[in-house]
């Protein structure tokens, strides 16, 4: 499904930290940069940039990295958050500096902080682009963007060429875009290690906020979920009231950020230089194939 795009044009925003990683996981750790250290990783997300650098050919577009697993601002509110992710091998993060090299050698805005995640930093440049009049393609299969799609806004899982709009969210989970991450905050959401209320699942998340409209109206009418028809609706609100607090806390964990220090222009998301010569040293020091070399150096002088 494609939608029309609003007249000023399409902002893509890359999650660039998720394509690394379904490299790092589908790639044998055949390749091997001039110095010997593993660079599988680059190669894949060097081939997925390149193909849709090709396809789309856009005028704006950015990606982002995520810094850290350990020192963005829901760390410090919830130490546990992401706690039962193993932080990448030095072999990995290594590569992950190297795929930041390939993007700033095609001349492509890059985004990264030690604060945000990427899903900040491409929700806040959204927000912003959308202020000037235009839509967004966020490249990512991570369901926490959902909440930022608009009217003309889609979300597009790359490797399995699935594209969707906000009535695809809704499909997916039972509830709209403003509402996904208070579902998230209700319902868990075990990747990111927040358990969310005790008693409440994905389909009694949707059925609450269906009834509800927010976490907020929910919590401030937990009585009335008691007297609700469905199974368990008396323990669900008990379970409400018992864990308000942990409830808000979660949601402060699962809304995505729109004062990140994201692109806050159209300009901000157009191509700069990409000098030949710094991209065919990096194409040597990568040890990337004639074909690899071929496209990259034609996409830097695109």
């Amino acid at each position: 499904m494609r939608l029309d795009p609003v007249s000023a044009g399409t902002s893509w925003l890359v999650d660039g930290s998720l394509y690394v990683f379904r490299a790092w996981h589908s790639l044998p750790d055949d390749f091997h940069d001039r110095d010997g250290q593993p660079v599988n990783a680059v190669h894949g997300f060097t081939r997925f940039l390149c193909e849709l650098l090709e396809r789309v050919r856009p005028e704006h577009l950015a990606v982002a990295f995520d810094a850290s697993l350990t020192s963005s601002f829901r760390n410090t509110i919830y130490p546990p958050y992401k706690a039962n992710r193993e932080l990448p091998p030095p072999e990995l993060e290594y590569q992950f500096r190297q795929c930041r090299a390939v993007v700033q050698a095609l001349g492509l805005p890059l985004m990264i902080d030690h604060s945000y995640e990427a899903d900040d930093l491409i929700g806040t440049t959204v927000w912003s682009m959308r202020a000037h009049g235009f839509r967004s393609v966020i490249i990512s299969a991570d369901k926490d963007f959902g909440q930022l799609l608009g009217e003309h806004d889609e979300q597009w899982d790359y490797g399995r060429n699935r594209r969707w709009g906000p009535e695809g969210v809704f499909e997916k989970f039972g509830v709209h875009p403003p509402q996904v991450a208070d579902y998230l905050a209700l319902c868990g959401d075990a990747v990111d290690n927040i358990p969310g209320v005790p008693g409440i699942g994905a389909k009694t998340a949707a059925i609450l906020l269906g009834h509800f409209g927010n976490l907020d109206q929910l919590l401030e009418r937990a009585d009335e979920v008691a007297f609700l028809s469905f199974r368990g609706a008396a323990r669900c609100s008990a379970s409400l009231k018992q864990h308000r607090e942990q409830a808000l806390l979660y949601r402060q964990l699962t809304r995505i950020a729109l004062d990140a220090p994201g692109l806050d222009h159209p300009d901000a998301l157009r191509r700069g230089p990409a000098p030949a010569e710094a991209m065919a040293a990096l194409c040597e020091q990568l040890r990337f194939g004639p074909l690899s070399r071929q496209r990259l150096l034609a996409l830097s002088q695109d």
